[in-house]
């Protein structure tokens, strides 16, 4: 009866790929708006690791050489992407707000997230019977034009997933100003193959029906999300090279070159069949935010967008339950005699008397706070002379659970001796 019910649980289940288009290039673009109609590479060593579309338009690809793309598009604007922090906090920032619908959220890589919101679905579709409406419209695309089938429950459900998909690229949109891809069908491996059939900005929905069809137009099994590269090369020893040819496999003759598992596994991916569970990530390493403007050039104006951008820091940190023992303060400068941006960051540990007050009264904490970070801002810049800046960020990172302070655990004795400051333990 379990594995019935585990069956039929699986086979409703309503998941979400999002893919963030050009991920890295979207995140300088919004670091820095100037750059957002050029076109824009991202640079890693000597390779191009991604660049926007208006770049792609001009020819430049993934993973091409500087030279090259440079030959390709002589106005290619490159900014160096070794430093993978400002794209780390951006994708916990994407993860986080997709967690705030749903609490199923698991992050693949910086730019992409499966979302399960088959209990989001339930709702919704229990509030549409109760209503007794049964028209619903698809959001974005249906994979091969498929006709949707009302009556179908399951048709329905992925139907109110498109809508549901649609609202989580919106939001990324509005509050981040990312966009995406986004695939929705009844598994982790569907939804993520279906999620990039039309690009970039746009979403597929996929019924069960056209299932073989996705499956089958992979021409490569190395396209099959959870085939790795060793697994691939055994395969095509036994001259298998696509879907089809797996399918089509002995299962007994799979068993014995690979083991059982692992067969079995591969094998019911190649007919589109993944159970694994969409299982939450970790809880994000950093809480950031900045602001960008025009032009900042006070002692005053800096303090006051420091002070705009801590209470909802300090909201989320508290939501977060940890408590936070490093802040950042980072600045972009404009100079106007060299027409270039510079970014600067400086970090310091967070004094062990406001560690404390973290998770209370945030009011307590917001004016040292401030305090800490303007003695940041002074050390990188001068005061006395004129200063453009375009951009002001707070980053709280190096999270620590909250001391538990029961009596008699040992958190508590823990807690009543602070480390001294600097010890970095």
């Amino acid at each position: 009866h379990s594995k019935s019910v585990s069956a039929r649980s699986t086979a409703c289940r309503v998941i979400v790929h999002v893919d963030l288009d050009c991920f890295y290039a979207q995140v300088e673009m919004v670091r820095n708006p100037e750059l957002r109609d050029k076109p824009l590479g991202v640079q890693q060593k000597y390779i191009v690791v991604t660049c926007n579309y208006e770049a792609r338009k001009l020819g430049v690809k993934k993973l091409m050489s500087v030279k090259d793309a440079k030959e390709k598009c002589p106005q290619l604007i490159l900014v160096n992407g070794e430093d993978l922090t400002p794209y780390r906090e951006m994708s916990y920032k994407v993860t986080e707000l997709l967690g705030e619908f749903c609490p199923l959220v698991e992050r693949l890589g910086f730019d992409e997230n499966f979302v399960d919101i088959t209990e989001i679905v339930e709702k919704r579709l229990n509030q549409l019977q109760q209503s007794g409406c049964s028209r619903v419209c698809v959001s974005g695309h249906v994979y091969n034009h498929q006709a949707i089938n009302l009556l179908d429950t399951t048709h329905v459900r992925l139907v109110i997933g498109s809508q549901i998909a649609e609202e989580f690229r919106e939001a990324i949109y509005a509050r981040l100003g990312l966009t995406g891809c986004a695939g929705v069908a009844s598994n982790k491996l569907l939804s993520k193959l279906v999620s990039g059939t039309f690009k970039p900005n746009q979403q597929t929905v996929l019924l069960p029906e056209s299932c073989q069809d996705l499956i089958r137009s992979l021409d490569h099994i190395q396209k099959v999300p959870g085939i790795g590269y060793k697994t691939t090369k055994r395969l095509e020893t036994l001259g298998v090279r696509n879907v089809c040819d797996l399918q089509a496999f002995p299962s007994a003759v799979l068993e014995k070159e690979l083991g059982v598992s692992i067969a079995q596994r591969i094998q019911k991916l190649s007919y589109g069949e993944d159970d694994s569970p969409v299982t939450p990530s970790g809880p994000p390493q950093s809480f950031s935010d900045e602001d960008s403007f025009k032009k900042c050039s006070s002692e005053v104006e800096v303090k006051e967008k420091i002070e705009e951008l801590l209470p909802n820091l300090l909201d989320r940190i508290y939501k977060d339950g940890r408590q936070p023992y490093t802040v950042r303060l980072t600045i972009r400068q404009f100079s106007s005699t060299d027409k270039w941006f510079n970014r600067e960051s400086r970090q310091c540990p967070i004094p062990p008397h406001i560690i404390q007050k973290f998770g209370k009264e945030s009011s307590s904490v917001l004016s040292p706070m401030v305090d800490i970070l303007m003695k940041l801002f002074r050390k990188m810049i001068d005061v006395d002379q004129p200063f453009h800046l375009t951009l002001v960020s707070v980053c709280f990172s190096n999270l620590k659970d909250l001391p538990s302070s029961k009596k008699g655990s040992i958190g508590f004795y823990l807690k009543q001796v602070s480390p001294p400051s600097g010890s970095g333990k």
